[in-house]
């Protein structure tokens, strides 16, 4: 049993009611966020139009506020925020379904205010009103609300969608919006689209910035921002109607080439039943001599796997897997080989490996694969193409490979040690010395340096073309 000091709900319940409430006024001395929680912890005992008062009433006050928010309160203000989300969610909805989507709704409309005056470049902001976004949508499917008014209110709210609070509204409403909702909500679009745009005044185009190709003229860029809007909106629209050809009919000609608009196109016409025309989407594309991504390449696996082409989708595989070295490309390959089949193909991919052309490609697949043994082969191998600057990769290589592989992963502090040492890395010169710690101390498992150097010899080189660097030799406590 816990001790009954212990700091949990059954205990604290022998304090009473008296000089718990006596305690939580001490407590929240000093917090506005600790005052506020209880103001709608009371404001519930009475009705949750009350607690949507008291929530309201908080959006408010966040949306009048002028004071920048730097990085030092935005954990702050997320906290705030995510209080009110909670309350809407868990308190307003679940008596109130129809209350708690206007006030989630006043909640979204935050976005802009904030994020005019906050440092949110880590999304920490921008993840909350996504969330939002997500349980604005479960809430109105439990109110539904008329769907005409509610593809209305959407349609507005995606025109100030400056910062990308709304990116996902239309997926998440979509239960909510049904039929009637999404085709009101087109329509406005298409309207929309075909708008007269306003022309400049007499004095000309605002310039609002300047890009490498010269200066940025306000209006082209509102007219660009208002023409993404409605494609991305119309796709969107297209995808909750299941209505492929809508959603092809949004892609320029020049886009369909484009790999991963392609590779859209083709996984909605496989989806859609329509595999012949989701091969001739897949291979429009154009290249131009670059590697193609992966879910260009996923998506034309899948549609020759529905055309029922195994033996190319295979070989389209191996393939993909020479020239990029993704992982589950081969994995894929093997999975489908027979068994001892799949023995023969792993032998050949690694050798495929120890020639590939860039050597910490190689080194990083045969580590997440994993075949340390091969590793260690190829660093041996293929030393001198090392890059000591990649020590992103050669320090967790070296960690992984200093027990069985001693000599190996000493090769690869030599490396990152080297570039520090001849490209006079002065910042470096601790993490050096540190490698160059490690490397005495896994000289001792090395019974055989083979071709390289032994630690003694490889120290008196070191001091024969760097003994000036103090800094290093300090540190490294020699």
């Amino acid at each position: 049993m816990a001790p009954k000091t212990t700091l949990n709900a059954k205990n604290l319940e022998v304090l009473g009611a008296e000089r718990l409430a006596e305690l939580l006024i001490e407590i929240s001395t000093g917090s506005a966020a600790t005052k506020r929680r209880l103001r709608i912890e009371l404001a519930g005992t009475q009705s949750s139009a009350e607690v949507a008062r008291e929530v309201t009433k908080r959006l408010s006050s966040i949306e009048r506020s002028r004071s920048m928010i730097n990085w030092r309160r935005v954990r702050a203000l997320k906290s705030d925020l995510e209080t009110q989300r909670h309350v809407i969610v868990d308190t307003i909805a679940s008596s109130d379904p129809d209350e708690a989507v206007e006030v989630m709704w006043r909640f979204m409309g935050l976005a802009r205010s904030i994020f005019e005056r906050c440092d949110d470049g880590n999304g920490t902001i921008m993840d909350v009103f996504h969330q939002a976004c997500v349980d604005l949508g479960t809430i109105a499917s439990a109110a539904r609300p008329d769907p005409r008014l509610l593809g209305e209110q959407t349609f507005r709210a995606l025109q100030d969608n400056g910062y990308g609070q709304y990116d996902r509204l239309i997926e998440n409403l979509s239960p909510a919006l049904g039929a009637e909702g999404l085709d009101r909500l087109k329509s406005l679009f298409d309207d929309w689209a075909k708008a007269p745009v306003d022309t400049p005044t007499e004095a000309g185009p605002a310039v609002i910035g300047w890009a490498s190709s010269g200066p940025v003229y306000e209006d082209e860029f509102n007219l660009r921002h208002r023409d993404r809007t409605i494609r991305s909106a119309l796709e969107q629209i297209a995808d909750a109607q299941g209505d492929v050809d809508a959603f092809i009919a949004q892609q320029s000609e020049q886009a369909r080439s484009v790999p991963m608009i392609a590779a859209e196109i083709a996984q909605r016409l496989l989806k859609a039943g329509r595999a012949g025309e989701a091969w001739d989407a897949i291979n429009r594309i154009e290249m131009k001599g670059r590697q193609s991504p992966f879910e260009w390449e996923k998506a034309r696996l899948e549609v020759l796997e529905a055309l029922g082409r195994r033996d190319e989708a295979q070989a389209f595989r191996w393939q993909c897997f020479e020239q990029s070295l993704n992982e589950r490309h081969l994995r894929a390959f093997l999975k489908r080989l027979p068994d001892f089949d799949d023995l023969e193909a792993e032998e050949n991919a690694f050798d495929c490996l120890s020639h590939f052309s860039d050597v910490h490609q190689a080194l990083a697949f045969l580590l997440s694969w994993p075949a340390l043994d091969r590793a260690a082969t190829l660093i041996r191998a293929r030393a001198a193409e090392l890059d000591g600057d990649h020590y992103e990769l050669l320090t967790p290589a070296s960690e992984h490979l200093q027990e069985k592989y001693p000599l190996a992963a000493t090769i690869l502090l030599r490396a990152m040690i080297d570039f520090t040492l001849d490209r006079a890395k002065s910042s470096r010169y601790r993490f050096a010395a540190r490698h160059l710690v490690q490397c005495e101390r896994l000289s001792t498992k090395i019974c055989d340096f083979d071709t390289f150097t032994s630690h003694p010899g490889y120290v008196a080189d070191l001091r024969g073309k760097h003994a000036k660097k103090a800094g290093f030799w300090t540190a490294a406590g020699q």
